[in-house]
């Protein structure tokens, strides 16, 4: 007969072993091993389990005891929504999920946004390792990480860490294809869109503000800009930066900011393809055409920029391939810690042409 226990705590499996008369290890083989187990005695632990309301032992146990549990954390500084708003975090995840379809490997979406969160997200999150997205500032997120004592890839290079596994690409080589395909085309005044140099912060950048920028990777574009802009005897003091979040709202900002600038610019270098596009959409209401009016770049490559009108020319990065490699790492980690730079493209299309007529 199978004894019933009390309810003032969980069923465990040695309540379900005891009830049904058999040892521990041969109740946790009918849930496991099924089929090295007698039949009847299969049915007898079933039917205790049953009476019970046990559905079975805890996988992360399980898992925990084999030291792998098959599957990646994927964290970020930014909110969830960021995995799926933001045009570059998709392709990146493409990448990744691709690498991990490969292997039968799952996928842990993991929100650091939340600092009351932050360190239970990262220490509870079951996986074998992270890729950790928006990884400058967060070295929080990067302590953490290490106290986990996991195997982890960070999607930048500028994280000056050598505890840390980077994969990311040349930000000023990028840049610097960009500014010089403008330039080549006569433009003179040009403005720059920036990403954020230091957290919960935009509009017009100082000098003084990019000197002591927090995003290494931003300081890169823009630094790659500069330095070609000087090249063709553009006084780059006189360039206007405005610091957006990434996001429609201060890219607006920005864009008010600098059409209402005594001489507006006739050449844009927008750091992401989010951004740029948000400009295309801002100037078109206007009847600002591109690219007869402003001729506008952006950074990324991904697959809307060949979408929009017109469609975009771009400083185009291996998204998916950073993503495959970040993921490839983990699964496959040997113990090293590898830095790796992947080279960037200029793709023109025809958002880009020469300044307007004097």
């Amino acid at each position: 007969m199978v004894r019933i226990v009390g309810n003032t705590r969980p069923v465990r499996l040695a309540d379900i072993a005891k009830a049904a008369g058999v040892s521990h290890g041969t109740a946790s083989n009918v849930f496991s091993r099924p089929e090295i187990v007698r039949e009847e005695v299969r049915e007898r632990v079933k039917a205790a389990a049953e009476a019970m309301g046990y559905a079975g032992p805890d996988p992360k146990g399980r898992l925990l005891r084999a030291g792998k549990v098959n599957a990646i954390g994927v964290a970020t500084t930014e909110p969830l929504s960021y995995f799926f708003d933001d045009p570059f975090a998709r392709v990146m995840m493409s990448g990744i999920s691709e690498a991990c379809d490969a292997t039968g490997a799952g996928i842990a979406l993991v929100s650091a946004g939340n600092e009351e969160k932050l360190a239970w997200n990262i220490q509870s999150a079951l996986v074998d390792g992270f890729i950790l997205f928006c990884i400058e500032g967060g070295s929080r997120l990067v302590e953490l990480t290490l106290e986990r004592k996991l195997p982890f890839v960070a999607l930048e290079l500028g994280f000056e860490d050598d505890r840390v596994s980077a994969i990311g690409v040349d930000n000023v080589a990028g840049a610097r294809l960009a500014a010089r395909h403008l330039a080549e085309l006569g433009h003179r005044r040009f403005a720059v869109l920036s990403l954020q140099f230091a957290d919960d912060r935009t509009g017009l950048v100082s000098r003084e503000q990019i000197e002591a920028a927090v995003y290494t990777g931003t300081r890169d574009r823009l630094v790659g800009y500069f330095e070609t802009l000087s090249g063709f005897g553009i006084d780059t003091a006189k360039v206007p930066v405005y610091e957006t979040e990434n996001d429609e709202a201060s890219t607006k900002a920005g864009l008010e900011t600098i059409f209402a600038l005594p001489e507006p610019p006739t050449a844009i270098l927008a750091m992401s393809d989010r951004i740029a596009m948000i400009a295309i959409e801002w100037l078109a209401a206007r009847g600002i055409a591109v690219p007869r009016d402003v001729s506008i770049v952006g950074f990324d490559g991904v697959p809307d920029a060949a979408l929009c009108e017109p469609p975009l020319t771009t400083v185009a990065q291996p998204i998916a391939e950073i993503g495959r490699r970040a993921a490839r790492r983990i699964l496959d980690f040997d113990g090293a810690v590898r830095r790796e730079t992947l080279d960037v493209e200029l793709v023109v299309r025809a958002s880009s042409g020469p300044p307007p007529a004097a």
